[in-house]
């Protein structure tokens, strides 16, 4: 056969050689496209190209593993690519769920979640332990307030028979611990389900809102014989068009933004550099928020800068005597009500920080220690044993 007709041969696999040339057009794009460290979009950290360092067959494997995602993570238009695979699979194919994500009635997102992770049935009474020794260490000072899921306040927008853990079993044994143990718990699951008709849980993202957050403050506030934070005697400012975590994973066309609201507080942000237990000597102070975040994706990230190890916020005057927040993000749209009822607001994450708390407890003379997770990182946090390590 002439190489006119092996040529004429392959004209009849037309949709053969369209495959072939947008492999290879994409090899190509690959090649020249520099790769990325992070996903914006996806608000994660990308594979990078991976060196061979063994000349094994367990290097090898290995090798080949890191080199596989790093193709997956690195192709050129995986954005794009993420978001058409989303919209066919939930409006051709009317899925209800996309990447782990529930699409539920409202536009609201939820996590698709079983019940407890094997790691998190181990987690979970190491975190209750810790804080119960907290209550013990501390008596009358503790106080623990974790926020339920949004599944859990709006039970009736999630889809019919979807696999959801029981939130509320685990929050009463909880509940009963803390109170055991010396320690005050603020049960703020009545609270908002009581203003459910009202924005208090952001549709595509995790967290609550930040009128969410104030009515579990308000209830933190009645728990202390304080006086709450007055929204109407400050400027509310919003930012438009926030795209959350649970976006990021399901990337559905027709996912409606939300918006984020903070007020204009003029307060003092000192973040600290953490090199041993106690108080630290050295620290970069700053406002309360990080605007510059508000022009990216991850906009949330502007409430207190992120999550750093350990930061202290001046209040407006008012208030009297010191607070400790020990936290995971929920707390970030919380923190700034505090600046009402204390002088200093002394926070803690413990993904950032990597002791114990007796010292900085013992250095400081805190008036009450808060504890503030959502119930999902409480339960899953390999962080948080340090709360209850002595010493």
């Amino acid at each position: 056969m002439d190489k006119h007709a092996k040529r004429s041969s392959l004209l009849h696999y037309p949709v053969l050689i369209v495959f072939t040339l947008f492999f290879v057009g994409l090899f190509a794009l690959d090649l020249i496209t520099p790769d990325r460290a992070y996903s914006e979009m996806e608000n994660t950290t990308l594979s990078q190209r991976p060196a061979l360092t063994q000349l094994s067959a367990k290097g090898l494997n290995s090798y080949f593993t890191a080199y596989t995602k790093y193709v997956k993570d690195q192709v050129f238009g995986r954005d794009q690519w993420i978001s058409l695979q989303s919209m066919v699979e939930t409006t051709l194919l009317q899925k209800e769920q996309n990447g782990g994500i529930l699409l539920g009635r409202e536009h609201m997102m939820f996590p698709r979640t079983f019940g407890l992770l094997s790691s998190e049935e181990r987690t979970l009474p190491k975190n209750t332990s810790a804080v119960e020794s907290l209550c013990q260490r501390y008596p009358g000072k503790v106080n623990v307030l974790l926020a339920p899921a949004a599944s859990d306040i709006y039970p009736e927008n999630v889809p019919a028979n979807a696999p959801l853990l029981d939130e509320n079993t685990y929050l009463d044994q909880l509940s009963a611990a803390v109170q055991a143990a010396g320690g005050r718990f603020v049960d703020v699951r009545q609270t908002l389900a009581d203003h459910k008709g009202e924005y208090i849980y952001y549709r595509t993202d995790h967290h609550w809102t930040s009128t969410g957050a104030y009515y579990a403050y308000q209830q933190l506030c009645t728990a202390l014989g304080l006086t709450p934070f007055d929204p109407s005697a400050h400027t509310a400012r919003t930012a438009e068009g926030f795209y959350g975590t649970h976006y990021s994973k399901a990337r559905t066309p027709d996912a409606e933004p939300d918006t984020i609201t903070y007020y204009d507080l003029p307060n003092a942000l000192t973040i600290y550099t953490v090199t041993a237990p106690g108080q630290p000597a050295e620290g970069e102070t700053t406002g309360l928020y990080d605007t510059d975040k508000l022009s990216v994706y991850d906009k949330y990230a502007m409430f207190l800068h992120g999550n750093n190890g350990l930061s202290r916020i001046k209040g407006d005057g008012t208030g009297r005597g010191r607070i400790l927040v020990i936290k995971d993000s929920y707390a970030n749209c919380f923190v700034p009500y505090l600046t009402a009822n204390y002088a200093d607001i002394d926070v803690v994450d413990f993904r950032n920080y990597n002791y114990g708390l007796d010292q900085l407890i013992a250095d400081n003379g805190y008036d009450q220690i808060l504890v503030l997770y959502s119930f999902d990182s409480f339960k899953s946090d390999p962080y948080l044993y340090r709360a209850g390590a002595a010493g």
